[in-house]
Parts: structure tokens; C-alpha cells; sequence
């Protein structure tokens, strides 16, 4: 290191750092022969300079292309405190106005708080006055100081070598700016009160500390509870602005130390300080100071130069980063903006990588009519890349997942993991009786909810333990259950044996499926853009809210609203009276005679049962035997109540956490158990009301449903040999069924918007499907893939965000926690629920019905169809602005959405007859449909409406997308979303 001065200014450099020096210093010479309020733009931008270097260049390798979450790492946060200079009858002292760490908050003098955080709105003569500040000031650079008193000793020594101050000058500045500084401080509404009481009685109180300046930090800094709001590894940045009497002329420096130190009571909180900034001068009428603070203040918050701030080596540089920042300034016109309005924090803000690359190279523009996307596909990855080799897709998946395995059992030690077990295992357990029963009539009982129950825990058990992606939930599916229908009638019909049958179809489909995995046929799911997934997700969120639905309106008809009811007249609806067996003749003519004088009938010979009463059935001692004979008149009232109130009290606590009120943390903790709390609240209201509805019952022991049938199936002895070789057309139809099913889930599951560290394994996962059929075809169990709504649930539940989040920042998303115990947990407690029962029985069943609406609706609330869908019934000025719809024409949108409404009902339709044979064939047109869509949009248009397909040329599509940022997060966010961006498929399905 070396000590280097020129004209005042002074920095610590690298001695190998002139390869460096000479790119930023040859800019200099042309920098200094403008005038210092004139803005300097990039090349690409201005058009009276195009050779000179652009302020990008001179730091360009500065920026460089690290990651984001590199980013913080290597250039902290910082947390900026604006000091002004007030004078106090004969006094001075430093009094904190306004602070920044992401946004800026200002003290509110009459209110004595702190404002709502927002968007610093500067006035241009600032920058411009700031930039002439650090241009002919004194920096500092890589100081070695450890005080404040020490800091400002170098800089005075410093000003009085170059004669810009004298040795009288120098004790009175010296003087100022160690005196003693008085901070905000953020006080509990007790000690408010008891302040205000204090001043009513005639004591004064004052805002803030009023000792000297101390070296050390004071217990009002270290007890200051903001700390808490301050990410971890936050340094601090100074500003001290205001006006003396003694002084002509500015006096401005900026300080940049080698290592961040605590500068004593300094900072309202006891963090290291990097960067100082003082800027002292003569008085002014207008607030001048004060708003060249605040400009300094809001660039040491801008990522980009905040990056520059710790990395520049020269003055230039940091004059660079100020070009650059003016570059990307947009100005309001003061008679068309309302100054006194403070703008609101936005939810999102711009990557620092899309900012880099605007700076570091020209964007090219798809706005005139280019046919190229602006986006890449989405599944393009490496783990989707060919190997060419026999079940290399398999092996690479292996070798990925190998070294993560045992994080996913430690990784799931936190307090999220027991919520998710409970919701997700409530949630099983429902779809489990929900299809058992169903699987039940289908079947004539030879598959029911003891064996759904039994399939559900072993397979998703085994699934969690050993596949690629343990956080997808395995379970029965409509699709699957429409072909077990169809199969088992046409055993009936051909005089096959169902189970044998069955087994010899199951081991055809795991041959393919190996066939696929061995191939690497999941390779195909780059064919899967989002109009196959869309639809799909729809078909599924509609099935579950179809479901739903239709399970409440069964309660109709068996606790069915009459206005008249009378309790003694219970026979009268499906509630037969048996006789006990010593019945006689005699007292068969007693209860005729009886019947007969209490009825409203003339006609003697005849005998009216519907008369025949619940009294007169015990006189009889007879006993009631009927669907409706412990019939409550106002139990389906009372369930209707429940499954709505379950609806709306789920989602309200889920959208608590955005809320205003309470803490953040409880705020999170409410949202994390609220389908518990829900639960919980309803079942205590249902037990305490009395209200007799209808509960959740599972088997209480483990026996086959049907008595004909055996927990082994056997493959030869009831049916023709032939049947093993004819099983192999069907086979075929339902490993497309199966392969869609899995495989657009498992894409939903693993797109970079989750964030998945660990990697997907989508070939491990199809292995593990096509043995899991071999197992439960000989156990006679049903067919399990994944359950797309229950598995985004389970993601959506285990989802992470920041707890440290500055004022005015939105929590930022980190990622999912990847893990296999919850997923195991959810099956292990599926098995046991045979020995539960005496708990669960507590449950309602519109209560979880409930829950499968909430759970169908977020997932179809969440999916861009629905916005476009909107937009057919909104007029054009009420729309909102959606990203796609400022690239693509309204009628190209309305087009898209009505071609996957066709195809959407064209699926409904096929599940719901007998044409259901076909449709896993349907299934996989879609992807054929989409590449037809080609020929009606421009890959452009597609680019915002859905996702490109692979091109046929893949090095000819990288070359013409080379230019493109890929690494655009909030962009394809946007694109991917369609709406407003807290709101995504990837999130909140």
C-alpha cells in the first residue's frame, strides 16, 4: 500500500493497481474541462459525446458479474444516518433528521416519531451541488483511523497542507463537529405517555440523548430496539451537513475507513462506520445543506453505488458513480407531482444485475415488431440435458442428490415443519377418504378407503425416503380414478378377474415407465410450457373445488332442510321401524288398530306406514334403521356454516401476514398454523354448539374393505393367459396419464422461481413411480402419482422468508425448505390413523371439505389464465396494467385465453363420460396444440403470453440470446405472473 495526494486528494491504492489507475484517471482530463453541474452521460446514451468513455467503463470491472446473494456478502447494507447542525441559544449540537437503509425515513419534529418509510425524492440542483462537493472536496479513502476526533484531525491537517483553511478555522470546525449529537429515538407508548404527563406537569423532557460526545457507545444506542430491524452484518454511513458563520467557503469531505469501527455515540445505533460525509459552510437562506445530505444519503442506498463507494480507488471513480446514477435518474415535473406526497415503498424492486447489464452494455429492444423472445424457456437446465447414455438421466440425478441427503433430515429442525406435518396430513388423510369412497363404489369395494389409506402410507412413505424431489405429496388422482372405473367395468363385463387384470396393466406401465426413465424421456418436459401447465392446474383446482362442492351438496340429501320437521314423524324420511323377532300376530294387529284410529283416514282397511311414528315404533320395542333416522333438521345448516366459515376464516389468516397489524413474527406464526387454528376453532364452536355434524371416520383396523379379496394378488390362475399380453394396449394409455400427471407436477414444483437449492431429480422421481406400481399392482392397492394441489400446498407451507427486513422493505423470499421429514411424517401419520380415530372422529367434514375449497381456489387464483380470463369482462381503461398486456395486443390475449378455455373444457368434458379412455391422449395434445399456436402468434407474443419451445438449432438460439439478460429476475417474474407480482403460481398455488 502507498500514501498518494494530488491536489487534496488522498487515498491508499493498491501498488498493482495501475493498470486501473490509468483507465480511471484517463477520463480525467476531460471531466475537469466541463463544467461540474453539467451531467455526464454514457456514451450510448448522449449524442454531443460519443467518444468519450462512458462512467460505466471507467469502473466497469468494478461491477463486475458476481451474484446477488454474493453481493451483500462482499458490500454490506448500509445503514445511513443524516445529522444536521442546530443551533441551541449559545449552543450547537448535531440533531439526527432523517435515515436510510433501503428507504428513507424522516423525523417527525411535532408528532416526535419517525415517518413511515418511502421513496426519497430528490431535487436535481442537490445532485449537482453534491457532485461539485465530492469533486473539489477532500476524500479519504481506506483511512485508518479507529475515532472520530482521529478522523477528523487527518482531514484538518489535510485542509490546512493545501491552505483551504487556517489553524483558527480548523479549532472552530474541530469544535462543531465534536459536540454532542441527540438521536430519535424510538420510544414504548408507555414511556410516550409518561413523557407527555412529565411535560404536562411543568418538566420538560428532550427528544433524544444530551451528553457530550462520547467515544463510546452510549446504553441508548445499545439498547436501542431498532437494532432488531437491521440485518445482520449492516456497517453505518454519516452525513454531517450544516451552516456556520466563520466559514466562506464549503468545506466538504468524503471518508471511506479501512475497517468499519463503532465512532462512539455517532450513530442513533451502535453499528461500525465506514463512510463519513461532512459538509460545513456559510449560511444560506434556502435548505441547501439539508438536501445535498440527503442526496449523499440516497446514493450510499443505491446498490450500484454503493458498490462503487467500497471499491473505488480514485476520485473519478466515485464521480463515475455518480454519472451513472444521474444516468438512470428520472425527473418529475414540479407542476405535474405534489412534493408534500411521500411515495409509497414499492413491493419489488429492480434486480442489480438487470441495472449492471443497462450500464455495462447496450439493451437491445423488442418493442418495434422483433420476432426474437426476450425471455429464455424456462426448463432449459442442465439437469434436463441429455446424456445419450442408458439411464444416464437416472445416474446424474443420483449423483445430485446423493450429497444432499442427510441436510434433508436436519434441515427440517424448525417450528414450520410441525405446521406443514398437521396441514398437509389433514389434508391426506381427507383426499384419502375422499377417493377411497369414491374408488369404493367404483369398485364394488375391491379398492376402499382402508386401501387407499394403506397405498397413500406406504408409497408417499417410500417416495419421501428414496426419490429426487421429496417435497412432492403422492396420492390418488381424478384421472387416475376415472380409469379404474372404466377398468373394473370392463372386467365385469368380460368376466375378468379385476385385480388380476389390474396387476398385469400395473407391471405393463412400469415396464414403460422404465422404458422412459431409461431413455430419458423427461427430456420432454421442455415441451411443457405454461399453457400446459395452466390447463392442467386448472383442470385440478377445478376438480378439487367440483369435489367439494359436490361432497356438501350429498349432505343435502341425507340431512335434507325441512321447515315442518317433526321429530316423531322420522319414519317418513328413508328411517324404517323393525319388529323385534318375538313380533306376533297379535301385536302386528294392536299397532295396525292404533295406526289407523291416529290417522287422519276414513278408509279402515287401509294401513298408512307413513303414519307409523317413532312412538309408536317404541311401544313396539321396535328399533329405527335408516339413513335419516338420527336426522337433526338444522345439521346441514350448521355444515354449510362450517365449510364456508372454514373457507373464508383460512384464507383471511393465510393474508394476515400482510397485513398492518402485530408483528411481523406473529403475523408469519399466524399464517403458518392457520389451517390448525381454523381447525381448532371450529371443531370447539361444533362440540360446544352440539351441531351433531356429520365427522371425519377412518378404518379402525387394517382389513381389506372387500372380504373376497386378499392383501396379495396373484398374477396367474382366474383369467386367460392372454389377458398378461392384452394388458399391454391399456398399459399404454395410462403411462401417458401417468407420465403427465408426475411430470407437469414435478416442473411446477421446480421452477427457479422456488428458488430450489438441492437440485430436481425428475428422472429419479419417474423410477420411483414405476416401482411404487409394481408394489402396490401385487398388494392390490390403487395407483399413486403426484397430487399437484396438495404438493404446491406443501411447498406454498414451507416456503422462507427474511425476518430481518428494513423499514418499508417487503420480506424477500429466500427459497423453500427442502427437506424429507415433513413429507414422511404427513404418511407415517396417514398409516397410524387407524389408532387416531378417537381424536380425528372430533373433526367435522365440512370442515376439511373447507379446506379442499381454500386449497383449490388459491391454486386457481393464482395462475395467469384467471387474470386473462378477467380481462374478457373488464373494459379497456379499467384494466390493469399487466406486464404482457404492453407487448401484446389485446386481441391476441383474448384469443390465447379463449384457445386454452376450449381446451380446458374439452378435458372437463373427457373426464366426465365414457370418452375418458382418451384422455391421457388429450393430455399430451396440449403440448401439440401449443406448438400449433405458432402458426397464430409470434414467438414474441408468446414470450409474454407463455414460454418459447425449444429451438430446433440450439447453439443458433443461444447465439441470438446472447445478448439478452437472462438473469432478469423481476422481469420474468412480472411475464410469469402476469399481475401483481406478489402473487405467482410458483408461491402462492
Amino acid at each position: 500500500m502507498k500514501l498518494e495526494e494530488n491536489e487534496g486528494f488522498l487515498t491508499y491504492q493498491q501498488t498493482n493497481a495501475t493498470q486501473f489507475d490509468n483507465r480511471s484517471c484517463g477520463r480525467s482530463e476531460g471531466m475537469r474541462s466541463r463544467s461540474s453541474i453539467i451531467i455526464s452521460q454514457s456514451a450510448n446514451r448522449s449524442i454531443f459525446s460519443p467518444r468519450i468513455s462512458s462512467a460505466a467503463e471507467i469502473h466497469g470491472f468494478m461491477l463486475g458479474e458476481s451474484e446477488e446473494e454474493e453481493y451483500e456478502d462482499m458490500y454490506p447494507l448500509l445503514f445511513t444516518q443524516l445529522n444536521e447542525l442546530v443551533t441551541m441559544q449559545e449552543d450547537v449540537e448535531w440533531r439526527e433528521t432523517a435515515r436510510w437503509i433501503k428507504f428513507e425515513e424522516k423525523t417527525e419534529d411535532g408528532a416526535n416519531r419517525w415517518s413511515k418509510p418511502h421513496v426519497t425524492t430528490l431535487t436535481l440542483h442537490s445532485l449537482f451541488e453534491l457532485r461539485t462537493s465530492i469533486e473539489k472536496g477532500t476524500i479519504l479513502l481506506d483511512t485508518e483511523s479507529s475515532t472520530f476526533k482521529d478522523i477528523v484531525e487527518n482531514v484538518m491537517n489535510l485542509k490546512i497542507a493545501r491552505n483551504s483553511i487556517n489553524q483558527e478555522e480548523k479549532k472552530k470546525i474541530s469544535y462543531i463537529l465534536n459536540q454532542k449529537h441527540v438521536h430519535q429515538t424510538q420510544k414504548s407508548w408507555i414511556r410516550t405517555v409518561a413523557d407527555n404527563l412529565s411535560s404536562c406537569n411543568g418538566n420538560k423532557t428532550q427528544k433524544g440523548a444530551t451528553v457530550e460526545f462520547s467515544e463510546k457507545p452510549l446504553k441508548e444506542q445499545l439498547k436501542n430496539k431498532f437494532r432488531k430491524k437491521i440485518p445482520t452484518g449492516t456497517e453505518a454511513a454519516n452525513i454531517l451537513v450544516g451552516e456556520v458563520d466563520f466559514l466562506e467557503k464549503p468545506f466538504a469531505s468524503f471518508i471511506r475507513l479501512k475497517e468499519a469501527v463503532v465512532l462512539g455515540s455517532l450513530n442513533e445505533v451502535a453499528l461500525p462506520s465506514r463512510f463519513i460525509f461532512i459538509l460545513l459552510g456559510p449560511r444560506k437562506k434556502s435548505k441547501t445543506y439539508h438536501e445535498i445530505g440527503r442526496a449523499i444519503a440516497t446514493l450510499l442506498t443505491d446498490e450500484l453505488f454503493r458498490k462503487i463507494a467500497y471499491s473505488a480507488l480514485t476520485k473519478e471513480a466515485l464521480i463515475a458513480g455518480i454519472d451513472d446514477f444521474l444516468d438512470e435518474l428520472t425527473v418529475l415535473p414540479p407542476g405535474k407531482s405534489d412534493p408534500t406526497v411521500r411515495i409509497q415503498p414499492p413491493k419489488f424492486l429492480p434486480s442489480p444485475q438487470k441495472r449492471k447489464s443497462n450500464l455495462l452494455r447496450e439493451s437491445k429492444s423488442y418493442c418495434n415488431g422483433n420476432s426474437q423472445s426476450p425471455h429464455g424457456h424456462p426448463h432449459v437446465s442442465e439437469e434436463l440435458k441429455k446424456t445419450g447414455k442408458f439411464f444416464g438421466g437416472l445416474v446424474k440425478d443420483l449423483r445430485r442428490k446423493a450429497p444432499w441427503y442427510w441436510s434433508d433430515f436436519y434441515d427440517a429442525l424448525n417450528i414450520q415443519c410441525l405446521s406443514t406435518i398437521i396441514f398437509i396430513y389433514l389434508a391426506t388423510a381427507t383426499n384419502a377418504i375422499t377417493f377411497g369412497g369414491m374408488l369404493g363404489d367404483a369398485t364394488d369395494n375391491m379398492q376402499g378407503v382402508i386401501e387407499n389409506f394403506l397405498g397413500t402410507a406406504i408409497t408417499g412413505a417410500l417416495f419421501c425416503l428414496f426419490s429426487g424431489q421429496p417435497l412432492t405429496i403422492l396420492s390418488s388422482t381424478g384421472p387416475v380414478l376415472v380409469f379404474e372405473r372404466l377398468l373394473y367395468n370392463f372386467s365385469k363385463d368380460y368376466q375378468l378377474e379385476y385385480l388380476e387384470f389390474r396387476l398385469w396393466i400395473g407391471l405393463w406401465v412400469a415396464f414403460y415407465c422404465l422404458i422412459l426413465v431409461a431413455t430419458e424421456a423427461s427430456f420432454l418436459v421442455q415441451y411443457f410450457t405454461r399453457f400446459t401447465e395452466e390447463s392442467f392446474c386448472a383442470l385440478i383446482s377445478f376438480i378439487f373445488i367440483y369435489d367439494a362442492i359436490k361432497k356438501m351438496m350429498n349432505l343435502a340429501d341425507q340431512f335434507p332442510i325441512n321447515w315442518q320437521y317433526r321429530l316423531n314423524n322420522v319414519t317418513q324420511n328413508s328411517c324404517a321401524c323393525i319388529l323385534p323377532d318375538g313380533g306376533n300376530d297379535s301385536s302386528i294387529d294392536r299397532m295396525e288398530y292404533r295406526i289407523i284410529n291416529s290417522s287422519a283416514h276414513t278408509n279402515s282397511d287401509f294401513l298408512d306406514w307413513a303414519q307409523f311414528t317413532q312412538s309408536l315404533c317404541k311401544d313396539f320395542k321396535g328399533h329405527l334403521e335408516g339413513n335419516n333416522c338420527n336426522y337433526v333438521p338444522d345439521i346441514y345448516l350448521m355444515s354449510i356454516l362450517l365449510f364456508f366459515g372454514t373457507f373464508f376464516c383460512v384464507s383471511s389468516l393465510k393474508s394476515f401476514q400482510n397485513s398492518r397489524f402485530l408483528s411481523s413474527s406473529i403475523r408469519k406464526l399466524t399464517a403458518d398454523f392457520s389451517v390448525i387454528l381454523t381447525i381448532l376453532i371450529f371443531c370447539a364452536i361444533d362440540f360446544i354448539c352440539g351441531l351433531e355434524t356429520p365427522k371425519l371416520t377412518v378404518p379402525n383396523e387394517f382389513k381389506p374393505t372387500n372380504p373376497n379379496r386378499s392383501w396379495v394378488v396373484f398374477p396367474f390362475g382366474a383369467n386367460p393367459w392372454w389377458v398378461c399380453l392384452l394388458s399391454g394396449i391399456p398399459a399404454i394409455l395410462i403411462t401417458i396419464l401417468v407420465f403427465m400427471d408426475q411430470q407437469i407436477t414435478a416442473v411446477i414444483l421446480n421452477r427457479k422461481e422456488y428458488k430450489l437449492k438441492k437440485g430436481a431429480g425428475l428422472h429419479l422421481d419417474f423410477f420411483c413411480i414405476a416401482i411404487l406400481i409394481i408394489l402396490t399392482s401385487f398388494m392390490g392397492l390403487p395407483w399413486y402419482v403426484s397430487a399437484t394441489v396438495i404438493s404446491l400446498a406443501h411447498m406454498n407451507s414451507l416456503k422462507m422468508e427474511t425476518t430481518q427486513t428494513a423499514p418499508g422493505e417487503q420480506p424477500t423470499f429466500l427459497g423453500i425448505r427442502e427437506q424429507r421429514v415433513t413429507g414422511l411424517a404427513v404418511f407415517i401419520l396417514t398409516g397410524t390413523s387407524v389408532f387416531l380415530s378417537p381424536v380425528l372422529k372430533y373433526i367435522p367434514m365440512p370442515v376439511l371439505y373447507g379446506i379442499f375449497l381454500q386449497m383449490g381456489v388459491a391454486a386457481l387464483g393464482s395462475i395467469q389464465f384467471m387474470d386473462r380470463l378477467q380481462l374478457l369482462f373488464i373494459p379497456s381503461k379499467h384494466q390493469p396494467d399487466n406486464i404482457y398486456l404492453r407487448h401484446v395486443p389485446l386481441q391476441k390475449v383474448h384469443l390465447f385465453t379463449l384457445i386454452q378455455v376450449l381446451c380446458l373444457a374439452i378435458l372437463w368434458i373427457l373426464k366426465s363420460t365414457v370418452a375418458a379412455i382418451i384422455f391421457p391422449l388429450m393430455l399430451l395434445a396440449l403440448a401439440g396444440i401449443r406448438k400449433a399456436m405458432e402458426w397464430i402468434f409470434s414467438q414474441y407474443e408468446l414470450s409474454w403470453l407463455d414460454d418459447i419451445l425449444p429451438q430446433n438449432n440450439r447453439k443458433e438460439a443461444e447465439s441470438k440470446m446472447e445478448d439478452i439478460d437472462s438473469s432478469d429476475s423481476e422481469t420474468s417474474e412480472l411475464k410469469y405472473q402476469g399481475k401483481n407480482p406478489e402473487i405467482n403460481i410458483s408461491v402462492n398455488l
